[in-house]
């Protein structure tokens, strides 16, 4: 069976990305002391996508490109949202991408006692305020991008009245969403997001790594910048939506940093993909109420949902690569990432046969007490992926689809008076067919041509259509999901007149019982293993498959009839 030894991208030696120039430039001229750091800062709060890998690969490949390093940082300032498990399925997700962060796994919880003293000082210096207001007020206040905002009435509360208020609220004092504590910066700046953001928020759900010991928590703006100082991180990378956080970001930073560091933010494209959503919430969405089988359902953009499917972790990172970064958004098609699929899936997988629809074949010529076993590569991409036996008997299955009584013109597979080849095998000639009582065959005739064996004078001998097939006697049952695009139209997120719901492609699951499998597949049939079903598609084994009960996920068909199917 073949091994992923190797996950890694075919593409050290292309130019580099802008980013990636940034950061040379920044070493060349010896910023930072000639360090580079970056990180990789998730909320444990679901879990990770196919967006969040291209962000894994920016942040730990620009560091591995460059010698440097990259943290891991999870982003646990809401313990409302956030769990242990999602803190789990994130490293393991980053692991089986091939990257590594070594002993620099951080939470931004670390720095809870830095970013309250902070918060302390800032009241000190009147630089920021405690505000009774609703969060509706607030948001009433801020004005418009054309429109100066309203300052708050709370807005001249003295130093010694804000610090105050903020340690009761830190003590429990007060219920949720009666106070927070607000940057006071410029209600008037063109920049909304000077307008005096929150910085903190009193939340009294006990978090996952404190328990119970704060109950106030900093907001993201607040706490991502200063999190980077507190690590070092030279490069801050993160997607498009931060570049108009980008000066609150500094200007908080600065509150630290001084010309010897300061930590930069760079921003790049997101990944968007169509037929499917890459919002969290509506990802959480499809899990809590059913719609999808949990976060690891293959069918779902996350990235344990593709490792489930069979995706492999070098071709999702030749995707990434392959579409780059930029700073323009852009929907990139989903045929672009299962082309990356096929590829790498077509250099490792091993090949064997499975009849997902079968109707029975007797080779009426054949010996009903013989077996052979016919030698069939196992990969044939790979020259020394040697051979496996499987065996031929009288009586096979064929797919229902590749016989045909009436054969439309061109028809290259069985029909009466039609030879074809049975892959690996012989050539055979319909000679009849069985019926039931309703039309339905339940059997079809043919003889064979014993000289047609591979490595007889025979075999040269030409058709124009080859078979898979197994032995009756000796195939497994198992079961077969066919998964396909989630969502029935090209942008789910465009459709805003209508619940992402009713997008959901119905079609997305066909679960395929009495599917019969070679022997040699039922063997091998482990989990992370890839199989390539001659003239079917590529496999891969269920988490839920057992020896008695054989459970294979479709990871994509050999060619992709979605565009096609679409166009009709």
């Amino acid at each position: 069976m073949t091994e992923e030894k190797d996950i890694q991208p075919a593409a050290e030696t292309r130019g580099l990305n802008f980013v990636e120039q940034i950061v040379a430039d920044d070493l060349r001229e010896g910023k930072n002391g000639g360090r580079l750091n970056t990180r990789f800062p998730p909320e444990p709060n679901g879990y990770l996508h196919i967006g969040h890998a291209k962000a894994i690969c920016m942040d730990f490949g620009v560091a591995e490109r460059f010698g440097g390093t990259c943290n891991l940082r999870f982003d646990d300032t809401n313990p409302v949202k956030e769990d242990v498990e999602y803190v789990d399925a994130i490293r393991e997700d980053i692991h089986w991408l091939g990257f590594d962060w070594g002993d620099r796994e951080y939470y931004a919880s670390d720095y809870f006692p830095q970013l309250f003293d902070l918060a302390c000082r800032m009241i000190k210096e009147g630089k920021a305020y405690v505000d009774d207001q609703t969060s509706e007020e607030i948001a009433r206040q801020k004005g418009t991008p054309t429109e100066p905002g309203q300052e708050s009435p709370y807005r001249s509360r003295t130093p010694e009245e804000n610090l105050d208020l903020f340690m009761r609220m830190n003590a429990g004092e007060f219920d949720e969403g009666a106070r927070v504590l607000r940057a006071k910066i410029d209600m008037a700046s063109p920049n909304m997001h000077f307008r005096d953001p929150i910085m903190y928020r009193i939340i009294k759900t006990p978090h996952h790594r404190t328990g119970d010991k704060w109950k106030v928590y900093p907001m993201y703006d607040f706490a991502h910048g200063q999190s980077d100082y507190f690590e070092g991180v030279t490069h801050s990378i993160c997607t498009l939506e931060f570049v108009v956080h980008r000066p609150l970001y500094e200007y908080f930073v600065k509150e630290l940093a001084d010309e010897s560091y300061c930590p930069r933010q760079i921003e790049f494209n997101r990944l968007n993909l169509t037929y499917t959503v890459m919002s969290k919430r509506k990802l959480l969405q499809l899990v809590q109420e059913g719609l999808v089988d949990g976060w690891d359902d293959p069918r779902m953009p996350t990235i344990s949902g593709m490792r489930r499917r069979g995706y492999t972790p070098r071709s999702i990172r030749n995707f990434i690569d392959k579409i780059g970064y930029t700073k323009y958004e852009a929907l990139n098609s989903v045929s672009l990432l299962e082309h990356a699929v096929r590829d790498d899936l077509n250099a490792i997988a091993t090949r064997g046969m499975a009849v997902i629809n079968p109707v029975k074949l007797i080779v009426t010529n054949y010996p009903d007490d013989q077996v052979e076993m016919l030698s069939m590569d196992n990969n044939p991409e790979q020259p020394d992926a040697g051979t496996h036996t499987m065996p031929f008997s009288r009586e096979l299955y064929i797919e229902r689809d590749d016989f045909m009584e009436n054969p439309p013109k061109k028809f290259f597979r069985l029909a009466p008076d039609q030879e074809v080849r049975l892959k690996g095998g012989y050539i055979v000639k319909c000679t009849g067919v069985k019926k039931a009582d309703d039309g339905t065959i339940e059997e079809i005739y043919c003889t064979y041509d014993p000289d047609t064996r591979s490595g007889l004078p025979g075999s040269m001998r030409k058709v124009k259509g080859t078979l898979h097939w197994v032995s009756a006697r000796h195939a497994v049952d198992a079961t077969v999901k066919l998964y396909d695009r989630l969502f029935s139209v090209e942008n789910p997120a465009a459709e805003t007149d209508r619940d992402f719901r009713e997008l959901l492609n119905p079609d997305s699951l066909v679960t395929v019982e009495g599917v019969k499998v070679e022997p040699f597949l039922a063997e091998n049939a482990r989990q992370g293993e890839h199989f390539q079903f001659q003239r079917i598609g590529y496999f891969t084994p269920d988490c839920s498959s057992t020896p008695d009960n054989l459970v294979f996920n479709r990871t994509i068909a050999l060619k992709d009839s979605w565009e096609k199917e679409q166009k009709k």
